[in-house]
């Protein structure tokens, strides 16, 4: 049994879910979201909660109970009060600027690199934060990997786009050699 399965999802109140078929609906102030429900699943609007059961009993079924209850109550959350990832830029001459919605990237390349920001994404800059906002967490977490992935912090130096607050393990550069001929 999963034990994330069998809660309830509270619909909080501006929130409106609806059922067609094997999709799930969410609307609320902060956007409409959609997830297509598997075969295994189902799921039912009662009293004002979202319930999510398996339709068979096998240990596959299980997961995908789970898995479901979740992406469910992310979408419900997602509506209400959205999703933020904070990025940091480290490294001299390093940043992130903004044109328009888009961000354009100066990590050391010869080149500026440009992304663009999907239908549905907030794309904002503080100083050296990259700050990526929106409704569905999938969407934010996938744009903000794409970003960290243009320069991805080097062990040696630290230089590169790391998430906020990730610690970053440095290496031990090459030691010098003494005047004693290193003996």
């Amino acid at each position: 049994m999963s034990r994330l399965g069998k809660k309830p999802i509270l619909i909080p109140a501006g929130v409106e879910v609806k059922i067609e078929g094997k999709r799930i609906f969410v609307k609320g102030p902060k956007g409409e979201l959609s997830f297509a429900i598997r075969p295994e699943v189902k799921v039912e609007i009662s009293g004002g909660n979202i319930i999510v059961s398996p339709l068979l009993d096998t240990k596959q079924t299980e997961a995908y109970w789970g898995t479901a209850r979740a992406i469910i109550a992310n979408l419900v959350n997602g509506v209400v009060s959205g999703y933020e990832k904070r990025l940091q830029v480290e490294g001299i001459g390093h940043k992130g600027v903004l044109e328009g919605n888009d961000l354009v990237l100066n990590v050391g390349f010869t080149h500026t690199v440009k992304i663009l920001a999907p239908e549905g994404i907030k794309l904002a800059v503080e100083k050296n934060i990259l700050i990526v906002s929106g409704a569905d967490k999938e969407l934010v977490s996938r744009v903000a990997a794409k970003i960290k992935r243009v320069k991805p912090p080097e062990p040696y130096k630290g230089k590169g786009i790391r998430y906020l607050g990730e610690v970053v393990r440095k290496k031990v550069g090459k030691k010098a050699v003494t005047a004693g001929g290193g003996k």
